[in-house]
């Protein structure tokens, strides 16, 4: 079992940056794949970034140009750093990792962007 702990959120305004951490109570580089999903109020919850674990990534279109994910083996952490945020990027943002048929998520962290 590995717990995973959001770091990073907050209130931005609008074209501002954040970066969110998750720090994982063990060792990711065993760890397939580790992503970033949000979930907005009356919306379902989407992926917005993934990294599996030979490095290679997936940004979806929505997000491409403005996100970033990035993992630390060595930290237990995986990143993203969002850019260029936009009012629609308001949503709880969740940590989650997959290996060997286990899921794992994070209990989320707030991002808001409001003038």
């Amino acid at each position: 079992q590995v717990q995973l702990v959001e770091s990073g959120g907050g209130l931005v305004q609008p074209g501002g940056s954040l970066r969110l951490s998750c720090l994982a109570s063990r060792s990711i580089f065993s760890i397939n794949f580790m992503g970033w999903y949000r979930q907005a109020p009356g919306e379902q919850r989407e992926l917005v970034a993934a990294i599996l674990r030979g490095g290679s990534t997936n940004i979806p279109d929505s997000v491409k140009g403005r996100f970033t994910i990035s993992r630390d083996n060595a930290k237990n952490t995986v990143y993203l750093q969002m850019n260029s945020l936009k009012p629609e990027d308001t949503a709880v943002y969740y940590c989650y990792g997959s290996s060997s048929g286990e899921h794992y998520w994070g209990q989320g962290t707030q991002v808001t962007v409001s003038s």
